[in-house]
């Protein structure tokens, strides 16, 4: 079993998203984790737009990277770039290191609206980087 790891910078918005695609998207092929450098909850806003989508991330917590310290990474996604620029150095002998960088939908102001469109546009590209990562790196 492969052990994949979703980074952000507070565990508690995109890296939350990804850590709910990869696992509604794979099946039995990996177990995945989410943390963060720093813990910040899990954002409402993310819930809500997973829930639309049919995936319940409600039950996630935000964890610290320190956390899973011990295990033994095969992938390790970084999934903002504050989060790849600070991350503390994880060991790992075989990690796969990858990065995408995707909008924070929480730093958005604006009306309900607005910030409704930018959590969703958040969510799809991260649904649509997962959809691809398992289907490229876990199936084959």
């Amino acid at each position: 079993m492969k052990n994949v790891l979703v980074l952000c910078t507070g565990n508690s918005c995109r890296s939350q998203m990804a850590h709910g695609y990869l696992n509604h998207f794979q099946n039995n092929l990996a177990n995945i984790y989410s943390a963060g450098i720093e813990t910040h909850g899990l954002n409402p806003g993310a819930v809500a737009i997973m829930k639309e989508d049919g995936v319940d991330i409600s039950q996630h917590t935000s964890n610290h990277v320190d956390e899973y310290e011990g295990i033994e990474w095969d992938y390790i996604i970084t999934v903002c770039d504050h989060a790849k620029e600070h991350c503390p150095y994880i060991p790992s002998k075989k990690a796969r290191r990858l990065h995408q960088n995707f909008s924070d939908p929480s730093k958005v102001h604006g009306s309900e609206k607005e910030i409704h469109e930018a959590f969703e546009a958040t969510r799809d590209a991260i649904k649509e980087y997962c959809h691809d990562f398992v289907k490229e790196e876990l199936m084959d």
